[in-house]
């Protein structure tokens, strides 16, 4: 596969995460998100396991845990509580902030180095991300906030150890985020029957909605996205992740009805000349094999930067 491909298949990943706030809003019941990212998760994540057949074994059982509860169980529960506390698009207004997490994640566990125009790009997007959902119309919520800033905390050192443990020799995509989604839906089960329950009434819209987060935002998503995290360099996927906070935007605008101004407008364009940037500094792949085992990450993460 070549990087453009492999870069293209990634970005599907944030575009469908994207499309979370508006579901959330228009088809979820209010008041349980703790039970989202349990349907979003443990259904997807068994499902994998099923269709791939195969566990973790030895150390991997609790690096698929922590993993699982750093991409999964922490992240999928306030990103719906960000969603349920803030209006629209602006729940993902601090997504903007995790490649600058990336980037200095990557250079104190990762040992890479930090480019200058790699930074640059990562305090473009993230500027740019404001500037597109912190419109006229945001309400800030202070939980919210702090819940979305959480979320992508924990998703940036969840990408940083995806791509220092590598995967498993002989096993794919498929079950790779399988055990993630499992484990991280196995965290959320007491908690959600512990703190909120079942809501008292799923109707079609809300089982059309969990549907839709379970697969294309679940299963799909997250087996591209750590793929291309594996194989790309750190801070490329940590842009693409930029396109999250702009997809919910634009759905906020075309679906929604909410308002785009011009300062909205100039955010977009340097939101996506970040990105582009990201991917444009970055070296491209080696012809040989990419770093998806351990010991093919192994070796990346030995060899100079």
């Amino acid at each position: 596969m070549n990087r453009l491909t492999l870069v293209l298949l990634t970005a599907l990943a944030p575009i469908a995460w994207g499309t979370t706030y508006l579901v959330t809003t228009e088809l979820l019941p209010a008041g349980h998100p703790l039970f989202a990212g349990l349907l979003r998760s443990l259904p997807a994540g068994l499902l994998a396991v099923l269709i791939s057949r195969r566990l973790p074994r030895g150390a991997w059982w609790g690096k698929a845990f922590v993993l699982g509860a750093l991409n999964i169980g922490a992240f999928f529960p306030l990103l719906f509580l960000a969603a349920e506390r803030l209006p629209g698009g602006v729940a993902a207004a601090v997504a903007g902030a995790q490649p600058l997490i990336v980037l200095i994640l990557g250079a104190l566990v990762l040992q890479e180095r930090i480019r200058p125009l790699a930074a640059a790009a990562a305090v473009i997007g993230a500027g740019g991300v404001a500037l597109v959902v912190l419109g006229p119309a945001a309400q800030l919520d202070a939980w919210g906030v702090l819940a979305a800033l959480g979320g992508v905390t924990a998703t940036g050192v969840g990408m940083i150890l995806t791509k220092r443990w590598g995967r498993p020799s002989g096993v794919g995509p498929v079950a790779y985020a399988g055990w993630q989604l499992t484990a991280g839906g196995l965290l959320l089960l007491p908690l959600t029957l512990l703190v909120e329950g079942v809501p008292a009434e799923i109707d079609a819209s809300a089982a059309l909605g969990y549907l839709w987060l379970g697969t294309v935002g679940g299963i799909v998503a997250y087996t591209l996205w750590f793929r291309g995290v594996q194989q790309l360099p750190v801070i490329a996927p940590g842009l693409l992740a930029l396109l999250s906070p702009l997809v919910a935007t634009a759905l906020g605008v075309l679906v929604a009805g909410e308002r785009f101004t011009l300062t909205q407008a100039l955010g977009l364009a340097l939101a996506i000349g970040a990105l582009v940037l990201g991917q444009v500094i970055t070296r491209p792949l080696r012809a040989s094999r990419p770093a998806t085992t351990e010991s093919d990450a192994a070796a990346a993460l030995a060899a100079p930067r």
